[in-house]
């Protein structure tokens, strides 16, 4: 499955460290608490879907790492680095073991095939 990702041929040699850096910081630091975390949910303030998604780990009994990047109103610049990295254009975005696994409902899935207790090895 190729993703569509401009090549970086065709972005001009003037703009590349721009492109590179651009909010570079905070897809930093959500690779670090995927790399340190068995389960790690990006979110936003006042976005009830990070909040279900968070509720339905806790019934499961798997713990996680919670990132949250400001509101509907703050840091979507910030935010949109994270969506331009996953490819995933909606929050929350999960990983377990280092894998993206999509959102909410993805996660719900999971759960209910039992799938997710796999990917942990429980």
């Amino acid at each position: 499955m190729p993703r569509h990702i401009l090549p970086e041929a065709q972005i001009h040699t003037a703009i590349r460290e721009t492109i590179t850096n651009s909010h570079k910081d905070i897809v930093d630091e959500v690779k670090a608490a995927v790399a340190s975390n068995d389960v790690v949910v990006v979110g936003m303030a006042q976005n009830p879907v990070p909040r279900k998604a968070r509720k339905l780990l806790t019934a499961a009994g798997v713990e996680f790492k919670y990132l949250e990047y400001g509101s509907y109103v703050s840091m979507w610049r910030r935010r949109n680095a994270i969506k331009m990295w996953t490819g995933w254009p909606t929050f929350p975005q999960i990983f377990v073991k280092g894998t993206f696994i999509g959102g909410g409902a993805d996660l719900e899935k999971l759960i209910a095939s039992g799938e997710l207790n796999k990917m942990l090895g429980r």
